[in-house]
């Protein structure tokens, strides 16, 4: 009964106000351009001309060659999880932010492995999670600074102030903070400033395909239109869609993949999802897990280990290809590689390279809480 109405709190969260940006719709095999929305000005290939690629003040070369920054709409977050940082980069490849900077940490505060960043829906504050340390930290843009962070940094558990790799936090107009907690097989609810979990679907050490229930080593949980929830589960490789009152609507295979990652929402029915392995795969099905468009490219641009896709506003797709160290736009109805930041299989730090960049988000009023209803506090 706990798991069921936490649920339904969830469901509630995520309903509201429709999204402020028009969406690419996902049609059969493929992702056509919203008849909504204004093409975004292409600078590339698609008009026959040489893409500006933006260098460093050396004189380095900052995205691939042939890279399209019209492609994107604007500035994107990245989580260079090996690099200890977060970085905001622009259509052109220049670094326009970063956390932490020197001076931005407090006297014992670290910043280790962030693996996800999402923008707040106002666009004032960046929640990052940090699996492999086992927290959440909620950073002010402006002040560089961290103004929360739920966890023990290096401790895992399950008892107040802990958690066990934390995967794909959010933080909603709300205030609370929902995530995923991979081996407490739980989603939890948080609400700042306490250090307690407030609401927890899933019991820990009860782990098993059953939602809403229990889940297997969930390791993400995003919302719907309709003010449901999308769960994907790394045990027994499902997709699990839950309505605004927590009942599961379906629970679906990803066609092909062994190790689905961050299963998230393009339009009502119509799902986006990654293989995280190598080489991996990017693929849109629908609820009755039939493939309606699939990348797995082989050679020079195989994926290694990709986490997570999101739509863009003009039906590319951004990706996040965590073990080539790149993040990336693919055009799905070429499937070609459009744009690309950091050098395929080769890490690094300087301008132009990463490294293992494991979350991406795209800088307001395109973030991935823009895209959906704006989430009500707990009962509210």
């Amino acid at each position: 009964m706990i798991a069921v109405a936490l649920a339904a709190v969830i469901g509630v969260w995520w309903r509201a106000a429709r999204p402020s940006m028009p969406e690419a719709e996902v049609l059969t095999g493929s992702i056509e351009t919203s008849k909504r929305l204004k093409p975004v000005q292409a600078l590339g290939e698609r008009h026959g001309r040489a893409a500006p690629t933006g260098r460093d003040g050396r004189g380095h070369r900052l995205l691939r060659a042939g890279s399209n920054p019209g492609s994107l709409p604007g500035n994107v977050l990245i989580a260079d999880k090996a690099n200890n940082r977060l970085i905001q980069v622009d259509p052109h490849g220049r670094i326009v932010w970063r956390f932490p900077r020197p001076g931005d940490l407090k006297h014992g505060q670290t910043f280790r492995v962030p693996d996800d960043a999402f923008f707040s829906e106002n666009g004032r504050r960046v929640i990052a999670t940090q699996e492999d340390d086992y927290v959440i930290s909620v950073i002010d843009v402006a002040r560089h600074r961290i103004a929360y962070r739920y966890g023990t940094p290096g401790v895992p558990g399950a008892g107040p102030n802990h958690l066990w790799n934390p995967d794909d936090a959010l933080l909603t107009a709300g205030g609370t903070i929902t995530a995923a907690d991979i081996k407490n097989c739980s989603l939890v609810v948080i609400r700042p400033p306490a250090h307690r979990v407030m609401r927890r679907m899933g019991t820990p050490g009860a782990c098993g395909h059953n939602p809403p229930h229990s889940f297997g080593s969930p390791n993400g949980a995003f919302p719907t239109r309709d003010g449901g929830t999308v769960v994907t589960e790394i045990t027994g490789d499902w997709v699990d869609v839950l309505d605004r009152h927590g009942k599961l609507v379906t629970a679906m295979h990803v066609p092909g993949f062994t190790y689905p990652s961050d299963t998230n929402e393009i339009r009502p029915g119509i799902y986006l999802s990654v293989d995280y392995v190598t080489p991996g795969a990017v693929e849109t099905f629908d609820s009755k897990g039939r493939v309606r468009w699939r990348f797995a490219p082989k050679g020079s641009n195989a994926l290694s280990k990709p986490s997570l896709a999101l739509p863009l506003p003009n039906g590319d797709l951004l990706v996040n290809d965590d073990a080539n160290h790149r993040v990336i736009v693919i055009d799905p109805r070429t499937k070609r590689i459009v744009w690309q930041y950091g050098h395929t299989g080769k890490p690094g730090r300087r301008a132009g390279y990463l490294n293992v960049p494991d979350g991406v988000d795209l800088a307001p009023p395109h973030a991935l809480m823009r895209r959906f209803p704006k989430a009500r506090p707990p009962h509210g």
